[in-house]
């Protein structure tokens, strides 16, 4: 008899909490009133972009940015005053010593992402000042092996709903480097000869460079979206420095310095390193440029000198390794 009034007293508890369930879920769901947690997430996401004032960021820079596809505005900051070599060779600051800054819209606020270039005793200095400002470190590493003086690349990115605010702090940063932080000087009209055949060098990698500053220049896309920031609402680009990048540096007789790095999900970095290796190339870094990517992306370094073509063919053999865009 005592088991049988357990019985029915538990039935009669689950009975109410059921009640109660019900009761909660038709005061949820009936009517309007209330916003739901996913209408809220939903707006944020479809929320309209806000207008970045790009004189107040070219003021903060000190000097106008080139304006790229998806309306990137890009600082460059060559480092000129560094005189590097490797392995004989006098490094051209656009071959592998350019500093830059990527300006874009991002829902309500602004991004700025980049990499610095930097000598040794600059990285610390550097590094407190961005940190002070709220700008984030992302990767501090190597790009080249064996070049003389030692130089360091620092990734970081920055959120604000100011773009003028992340301009004065990179402003900041910068000054505590040597970094000349001038406009660059102008490249000339007239296309220099390279000593080697650029139209030969697009065919076998079956992409389209650009000659400027006495450099053979690739930036190839990943072929699927990368995205980064809360819900992915920063499509990463080229123009952002997401991407596979190649430069040719003429050495005369047809012969080049190659250098750059390769944008990799995690299963193609095996593959691309022992291809590169492969075909004469060596392999000088691998590591990330960012935290919170996706997908996420490795980035392998290479360098190498040889004939122009016979270098184009081992990148080429590479890139066949990749889920890259074709020209």
């Amino acid at each position: 008899m005592a088991e049988l009034h357990a019985v029915r007293r538990v039935r009669g508890c689950l009975a109410g909490l059921l009640a109660a369930s019900l009761l909660v879920g038709a005061c949820n769901s009936g009517g309007s009133s209330g916003p739901k947690s996913g209408a809220s997430s939903s707006t944020t996401s479809a929320s309209p972009v806000r207008p970045i004032d790009w004189n107040a960021v070219d003021d903060a820079i000190g000097r106008k940015g080139d304006v790229m596809a998806g309306d990137v505005h890009r600082y460059s900051f060559p480092r000129t005053d560094l005189k590097v070599t490797l392995d004989g060779t006098a490094l051209k600051p656009g071959f592998a010593l350019g500093s830059y800054a990527a300006f874009v819209a991002a829902g309500q606020d602004a991004l700025v992402m980049g990499d610095l270039v930097l000598t040794e005793a600059e990285v610390s200095p550097v590094m407190a000042k961005l940190q002070d400002q709220g700008i984030e470190i992302s990767a501090v590493h190597n790009h080249l092996l064996r070049e003389q003086p030692k130089v360091m690349y620092l990734h970081y990115s920055g959120r604000s709903p100011d773009a003028a605010v992340l301009a004065r702090a990179l402003h900041t940063a910068l000054a505590a480097s040597a970094t000349p932080l001038g406009a660059p000087p102008p490249s000339s009209p007239t296309a220099p000869d390279l000593g080697f055949d650029p139209a030969a060098v697009d065919r076998i990698l079956g992409q389209t460079g650009t000659t400027s500053g006495g450099l053979r220049k690739y930036a190839i896309a990943r072929a699927e979206t990368v995205t980064m920031g809360s819900g992915g609402d920063v499509h990463l680009t080229p123009a952002l420095g997401v991407g596979t990048v190649i430069n040719f540096q003429p050495l005369g007789a047809g012969k080049a310095a190659i250098t750059g790095d390769f944008a990799l999900v995690g299963a193609e970095v095996a593959p691309v390193a022992k291809t590169l290796r492969a075909k004469g190339i060596e392999v000088t870094a691998v590591h990330m440029h960012m935290t919170d990517d996706n997908p996420h992306l490795f980035y392998l370094h290479f360098f190498a000198t040889s004939p122009a073509t016979d270098l184009a063919q081992g990148l080429r053999a590479a890139l066949d390794q990749t889920n890259s865009t074709k020209s």
